[in-house]
């Protein structure tokens, strides 16, 4: 044995006891005639005390240990004379008796501590030697936690846990593959699963009524700070259930998930249809931490602004605004910082109107040569806005003003500090367009994906009006953050096909494509739904983190890249020619 207790392990109770650790060496600290090193392991920090009184030969080679040497020690615990609150064995330190260099090391590239002076691309480079880091290694602890704590939820309620495969076929919907040439098939590629989607429906149909996996999955596509090229989702399906049977389950995985890691009890999750988000929030996944709901001063619906001379007002489709609480205070170089923020490319939007009411009620905006005070104040009814308030408006075609008024309201709520990592609004948002019209291909696309089922009384729609049909399809979302969406899938044939066509896939394509999972629902397939949560996304949510890289051990940077194994690279002439692909 190397250690007869880790470095995390021994407390006050310990005193006068031998014992034996092996760690990294985190600090050396020499005082001339003492050193004290601080050893590290993954449970934690113990200081090793070296004094010449006892042994002058072992304090000579301690002074010659460097950052992250690996060594194995014995000695004595005893009571520190100067004890550190901060860590779990600051009362105690360890008298050594024997030292052992089991490996020498380098000096790091960066210190190795919570606060570091590496930049990320450094750290990636490195990774081994970040993952040392305490706060890197909690994010990974993190995650193992959740996993066993959704594994055990899931058991509990009867699920199975069963692996699909890695190497399937390549389908035209959704994002890019990723594709690998077949060695025994020359010409022919697989395509990695960007979910195991048709495996868990073929698994409903197998009889297997409740599955899940927490999988791999992978898609090629542009990467962003959530996002990654291989990344991990809890996939779940289950049979002879409605909506609402999925719901409740997968609220109550995450309530557990939330009373065992945060010690947080959550009623009832709301739910919010698709219609709404969009209207009151300008997104389909809206952050309800928060107030800030969308007023509609100029719609289809009402109209309390035009004919006062404003042409960008009058000409407009529609005026949307926020009423911001407390924030008439905001100075002007504040307002016009959101000025300019909304008129970033990004955001897109030609300018921003305000309009303060001051603590005395008096209303005051950047369009008082047009609009006087019986006129503001019709404004500020529609807001109902408290002295104090401030209204910020923005105009334009009602689609894309509603997603530039999304970005303003989530840009003010950061700045406020009303976007706190440690309080937590988690929501369904439910009835999603079916089908989304593409103008490029002139045809309809798949909201989620080809197998989701209409709502049932939007059943007879689809061969009327497709484009007004929602989906009875759901996602989880919880402070602005998508961590997973679901739907019933279609499990009668005839709508399978109706739902083909309307993607403009012909029979032949249809069965190309999918006929392996049409051919199946031949042999009796069961009402199933399911659902599929972001694993990553959630361990940065209970993190307080925005990236999920943090939470992954091995992550790619923002060009998919591995720069600590330097991947992708090219293959040899050798390997190309195994392949016969040029």
């Amino acid at each position: 044995m190397y250690r007869s207790h880790t470095c995390g392990e021994l407390r006050i109770e310990h005193v006068g006891q031998n014992v034996e650790l092996s760690g990294w060496v985190a600090k050396n600290r020499s005082l001339g005639s003492m050193s004290f090193v601080d050893l590290r392991d993954r449970y934690g920090i113990t200081q090793l005390a070296f004094n010449e009184v006892y042994n002058q030969e072992l304090l000579n080679k301690a002074n010659e240990l460097g950052r992250e040497f690996v060594i194995r020690i014995k000695g004595t615990v005893a009571e520190r004379s100067s004890k550190n609150s901060n860590i779990p064995t600051g009362e105690i330190e360890v008298i050594v008796t024997e030292l052992q260099v089991l490996n020498a090391s380098k000096t790091p590239p960066f210190t190795i501590e919570t606060e570091t002076d590496g930049g990320d691309e450094l750290r990636m480079k490195y990774r081994y030697l970040d993952l040392r880091r305490e706060v890197v290694r909690k994010n990974l602890e993190l995650r193992h936690r959740l996993a066993q704590e959704i594994r055990r939820y899931l058991s509990d309620q009867n699920f199975l846990e069963v692996e699909t495969p890695v190497l399937i076929k390549s389908t035209p919907e959704g994002a890019r593959d990723f594709v690998v040439p077949s060695r025994l098939n020359p010409g022919e590629w697989y395509a990695l699963p960007q979910s195991p989607q048709t495996f868990k429906q073929l698994l409903m149909v197998s009889g297997f009524d409740r599955y899940f996996q927490i999988v791999k999955c992978f898609r090629d596509e542009d990467l962003r700070a959530d996002r990654q090229p291989e990344f991990t989702q809890i996939d779940c399906e289950l049979s002879f259930i409605e909506r609402n049977d999925i719901l409740d389950i997968f609220e109550g995985m995450v309530r557990h998930l939330f009373i065992q890691e945060k010690g947080m009890h959550f009623e009832d999750f709301p739910r919010m249809t698709y219609a709404d988000a969009m209207k009151y929030y300008g997104s389909d996944k809206p952050d309800v931490r928060f107030g800030m709901k969308f007023v509609e001063l100029k719609s289809e619906e009402r109209d309390v602004i035009s004919g006062a001379g404003f042409g960008i007002f009058d000409s407009a489709e529609s005026v949307i605004g926020i009423c911001v609480p407390g924030a008439a205070s905001l100075t002007r170089k504040q307002i016009d910082a959101l000025t300019d923020y909304v008129k970033r490319p990004q955001v897109g939007a030609s300018g921003m109107i305000w309009c303060r009411k001051e603590e005395s009620g008096e209303l005051k905006s950047s369009v008082d040569k047009f609009y006087d005070a019986d006129k503001l104040a019709k404004w500020s009814e529609a807001f109902q806005a408290q002295n104090g308030d401030l209204l910020l408006l923005l105009a334009g075609p009602i689609d894309k003003t509603r997603k530039q008024l999304n970005e303003l309201r989530l840009k003010v709520a950061a700045d406020l500090g009303l976007r706190n990592p440690n309080v937590f609004a988690p929501l369904w948002v439910v009835d999603f367009p079916l089908l989304e019209w593409d103008e490029d291909s002139q045809r309809f696309h798949a909201m989620h994906h080809p197998f989701t089922s209409p709502l049932p009384e939007h059943r007879e729609l689809m061969k009327t009006e497709p484009g007004r049909v929602n989906a009875n399809a759901y996602d989880l979302v919880i402070n602005g953050v998508e961590i997973g969406g679901g739907s019933i899938r279609i499990h009668d044939q005839q709508l399978q096909a109706e739902m083909f066509g309307l993607l403009g896939f012909s029979s032949e394509e249809a069965q190309a494509q999918f006929g392996f999972l049409m051919n199946a629902f031949e042999y009796g397939a069961p009402p199933h739904g399911g659902i599929a949560l972001g694993f990553d996304r959630l361990c940065s949510l209970f993190g307080g983190s925005d990236s999920i890289r943090d939470f992954i051990a091995f992550p790619k940077n923002n060009s998919g890249r591995d720069t600590m194994i330097d991947a992708p690279s090219a293959l040899t002439k050798e390997q190309l020619s195994d392949l016969d692909q040029k």
